[in-house]
């Protein structure tokens, strides 16, 4: 197969993951069976009748002997700021002061919006009252947290002609400092009170990531999976390290995490890797892969979300189906789950939150990873109209028809409700001890991406390129 087919597969693979799936089997099946006896099986589909899959792939469950229990959560407390994607280096936050009754408190555009050839694929941070954006044509924003007006606004040149239509990247904040990643190859430090431009490091390959900032360095992750750390200060690069390289994966990307000394990334090869912050030295390798021979979408091993380090547990998810606590000293995952999802965990308390890509929200015991509760945010949700194949751009697969519903996006764990978006513009908030439906709502666009809290204030954007601020 080619590089161009691969890839190809890829990027269609972030938009086909909310496909249903399907498999229709021959009446000639049984045939191939010496032991068969019935010239008609029940587990066997007559001509045009469809079987789904998802009954073959492996379930979970909630866990009996947990029904009904209660669990520890930290009460809510007041987020000042949340300058990084994850609002710290380690990308965990327990339990934020934010949301109220989830009211829209007021909406900013911020510039081009998601199309053929442009993402709107950065998570906003906040700092010192303002809230930071980057719109699909690299245009950074900087807006007011408390009215929604923008302050500056500054467009960051491609490299050359072929990098105009390139997408992905995000920004952190640090020290008076915003950090800016982009698919154009650079990284870019500017002025957080004025959007003037400091320094520019050219890279060899596209970021379609956030990066993070720690302890006066910069972390990014190519998509070439390459981990690349440089001198917040200057821009120098002071080391990389080259995981598998996998040209099959998915338009979202992660960020690492950072603790003391060690950084841990993840890659489109299903690797979470930890490595000294300091040199680049690797300490530890996990692979988050599951192989299914009924679900092509399985050979996408892609760790979308953010890798999370909490109470000395790495918690990640891989687009395969593979959940895991992993040790963070010895790299040893203490327990997993067939869970295929793109999402960032939430660790708070006893629990961790994760949202699958089918839509079911999931909370799991740390300590065992047995599961308290799942509720199917899709179950009630009707599919999508059928359309005459699907694709991206002028890249169209099958003459066939496909269903497609909401993905979901979060958890954020915020004054008491789980709270989570879709792709449909839709807006929900769970209880957390028990799964229930709080409140239900609209954002008024496509969200694809997890929101932040900060000062009493939940963000949302969305593909439209707006910025929606929840009280």
């Amino acid at each position: 197969m080619s590089f161009k087919r691969i890839s190809g597969i890829a990027v269609l693979a972030a938009f086909a993951i909310g496909v249903s799936g399907c498999s229709t089997v021959s009446s000639t099946v049984g045939k191939l069976n010496p032991f068969h006896k019935s010239t008609k099986s029940k587990a066997m589909a007559s001509e045009g009748q469809r079987i789904s899959i998802i009954a073959f792939q492996p379930k979970v469950e909630a866990a009996a002997s947990l029904k009904g229990q209660d669990f520890f959560l930290p009460p809510a407390a007041p987020q000042a700021d949340w300058p990084l994607p994850g609002a710290t280096p380690e990308q965990s936050v327990e339990h934020v002061q934010a949301g109220g009754d989830l009211r829209v408190a007021w909406r900013r555009g911020f510039g081009k919006d998601t199309d053929r050839k442009h993402h709107v694929m950065a998570p906003p941070v906040e700092a010192d009252g303002r809230v930071y954006v980057m719109d699909g044509d690299t245009t950074v924003s900087a807006i007011d947290a408390g009215s929604g007006q923008v302050v500056w606004r500054t467009q960051l040149p491609a490299r050359s002609k072929r990098d105009r239509d390139t997408f992905g990247g995000g920004v952190a904040y640090s020290g008076g400092k915003v950090f800016v990643t982009s698919g154009a190859r650079y990284l870019a430090q500017l002025d957080a009170a004025t959007g003037a431009i400091n320094w520019k490091q050219d890279v060899d390959s596209p970021i379609h990531a956030a990066p993070t900032v720690a302890n006066g360095r910069v972390f990014a992750v190519t998509t070439d999976d390459v981990l690349l750390a440089f001198d917040a200060a200057t821009g120098q690069q002071i080391w990389n390290y080259q995981a598998l390289v996998e040209p099959a994966r998915l338009l979202r990307a992660s960020s690492p995490a950072v603790t003391g000394d060690t950084v841990v990334a993840a890659f489109a090869s299903g690797e979470v890797v930890a490595l000294r912050a300091e040199n680049g030295n690797d300490l530890w390798d996990q692979a988050l892969s599951l192989t299914s021979r009924i679900n092509a979408l399985s050979e996408i091993r892609d760790v979308a979300g953010r890798p999370v380090i909490y109470k000395g547990d790495v918690y990640a998810a891989s687009h395969s189906g593979v959940f895991a606590a992993i040790d963070m000293r010895s790299g040893v995952p203490r327990w997993t789950l067939p869970v295929a999802s793109i999402a960032t965990p939430w660790p708070a308390g006893d629990v961790v939150y994760i949202v699958s890509q089918a839509g079911e929200v999931m909370c799991v015991s740390r300590e065992s990873g047995s599961v308290y509760w799942i509720q199917d945010l899709n179950a009630n949700v009707p599919l999508a109209k059928e359309r005459k194949g699907f694709g991206v751009g002028k890249l169209r697969i099958g003459g066939g028809s496909a269903k497609l519903r909401p993905l979901w996006t979060g958890p954020i764990l915020a004054s008491d409700k789980l709270v989570l978006a879709s792709s449909s513009g839709a807006m929900v908030a769970l209880n957390p001890k028990t799964g229930a439906v709080l409140q239900t709502g609209s954002v008024g666009g496509p969200v694809l991406i997890s929101p932040i809290a900060a000062n009493g204030t939940i963000y949302f954007v969305t593909d439209k390129a707006d910025l929606i601020a929840v009280r």
